[in-house]
């Protein structure tokens, strides 16, 4: 998982990623690729 300060890169890395907050983090999740995982911050 990478940690980034801006998702808007990683959104657009593939067409499966979606955004997600969890526990007050914000999350890039993609269930077909797990490798496009991120997390804000």
């Amino acid at each position: 998982m990478k940690v980034v300060n801006s998702l808007k890169s990683m959104k657009t890395r593939d067409k499966n990623c979606k955004v997600v907050r969890r526990r007050g983090r914000v999350y890039v999740i993609n269930k077909k690729n797990p490798r496009f995982k991120a997390r804000q911050g």
